[in-house]
């Protein structure tokens, strides 16, 4: 009976840790609207294909959301530079993904210290990528 109890005990102050946890958290989420769409250059150089991703922004607090809305075209304006310079093997790998994703971070981070003084950008996602 005694364990039974403990076991309870032990379930009820572990949900109680669980949820102040997650009440802790100021962590917020921007996706940018509509998906970004660029050419890219294909592997002869007459040829051009296009990338288009759904970038989503994870930032450090929710309360830099509307910072982030204030500079969305900036930052748009990066993705897009940072997608159309790469070449098609890069694009087209997930290696390659990983790599512009991580180019992505560096940039919009740097940018936003930049015109902020802030470390807003905690990771950047791409929750869709389609190319052809």
């Amino acid at each position: 009976m005694k364990k039974i109890v403990y076991v309870g005990l032990f379930t009820l102050i572990m949900s109680l840790v669980s949820l102040s946890a997650r009440a802790e958290s100021t962590v917020g989420y921007f996706g940018f609207e509509p998906d970004i769409i660029t050419n890219y250059i294909g592997a002869s150089s007459k040829k051009m294909g296009y990338v288009r991703v759904t970038v989503d922004l994870m930032l450090s607090d929710n309360s830099d959301i509307a910072v982030v809305e204030h500079h969305t075209p900036l930052l748009r304006d990066a993705i897009v530079e940072i997608l159309s310079k790469e070449p098609e093997e890069k694009i087209k790998s997930l290696t390659g993904r990983e790599e512009i994703r991580a180019k992505c971070i560096e940039k919009l981070k740097s940018l936003l210290k930049e015109e902020t003084g802030q470390e807003i950008i905690r990771e950047v996602l791409f929750t869709k990528y389609l190319y052809h």
